[in-house]
């Protein structure tokens, strides 16, 4: 029997198999292979108690993607979100986790919340830039359910997260998704922290039938020095595809002469505030590298 871990707490696994929740062990096993189940992961179980619903994990189904910091598997999109004010628009962040997302081989989905409040139509330049990249991007009024339709289309068959700075309206999308209907179980953390303990946890919210959110405390401010500064200008979509018109192997794009990217910038085929990104971040990863031991 196959079943989905959407919940770890200490070592037991609440794992869900068709309308049904589980709760498992691991074999020792798991810990002489060096690889534990997380949640997210596809699991072979075997029933020991139908009527406590007990069981015990067998093995484990090969992981579409995986994600060390915080560790899960199987998650197929993200949801970036921005607001455009309260905070303002935080594109350096939204660059760093977009080159993240493209190394984790996830898709990436940018909302723009807040829409409301965009009296200087900011939200029209930055629609702009990231739709001639090739993400999509929805605009959003969470309170009042402006957007929320076609947002739920996109989590439709999807693992997702949730992403963004504090106080972008993380918490109100994900109410308006699930709408009044949130039992005490149901309850995402994300959605009031007063009166609970907020736990390093990932759990898994089903919306319906194969479409979860997955609730992942610090997510939002995830490390991405596992890519390497000199590999970083392939998770910049539109940098990736001018990487061949420089004429150095291994250009940094930055202080180069004949260098495709820097060509392209000029054409306008990358926008300023992307390049100038990239380069901040290109630093920032270059320094670690070489002062980390």
């Amino acid at each position: 029997m196959q079943g989905l871990i959407v919940e770890i707490k200490a070592n037991l696994y609440k794992i869900k198999v068709y309308n049904k929740i589980y709760e498992a062990t691991a074999r020792g096993k798991f810990k002489k292979d060096d690889m534990s189940p997380v949640v997210g992961d596809i699991v072979n179980i075997e029933v020991l108690d139908e009527q406590k619903n007990t069981a015990v994990i067998e093995g484990i189904m090969p992981r579409r993607t995986y994600i060390k910091r915080p560790r899960m598997a199987n998650l197929t999109q993200v949801i970036f979100v921005v607001s455009s004010k309260d905070p303002k628009p935080d594109l350096l962040m939204l660059d760093k986790q977009l080159a993240f997302a493209e190394f984790l081989n996830l898709t990436s989905i940018i909302v723009l919340n807040k829409i409301d409040l965009d009296r200087k139509n900011e939200f029209n330049g930055i629609k702009e830039i990231y739709e001639k990249i090739g993400y999509s991007v929805l605009e959003t009024n969470a309170r009042e359910r402006i957007g929320i339709d076609n947002l739920r289309k996109i989590l439709k068959n999807n693992i997702s997260a949730f992403s963004g700075n504090s106080g972008v309206g993380k918490s109100t999308l994900i109410n308006s998704i699930f709408g009044d209907n949130l039992t005490i179980e149901g309850d995402i953390s994300v959605k009031n922290k007063k009166g609970k303990n907020t736990t390093t946890n990932t759990t898994l919210y089903e919306i319906d039938n194969k479409s979860y959110i997955a609730d992942t405390p610090g997510f939002s401010t995830f490390d991405i020095s596992e890519i390497s500064y000199l590999n970083l200008d392939k998770y910049f979509k539109e940098l990736a595809s001018e990487i061949t018109n420089c004429q150095f192997i291994g250009c940094s794009h930055i202080k180069e002469k004949e260098c495709g990217v820097k060509k392209a910038l000029k054409d306008n085929k990358i926008s300023i505030s992307r390049y100038e990104n990239y380069k901040r971040i290109y630093l920032e990863l270059k320094d670690k590298e070489e002062h980390k031991w």
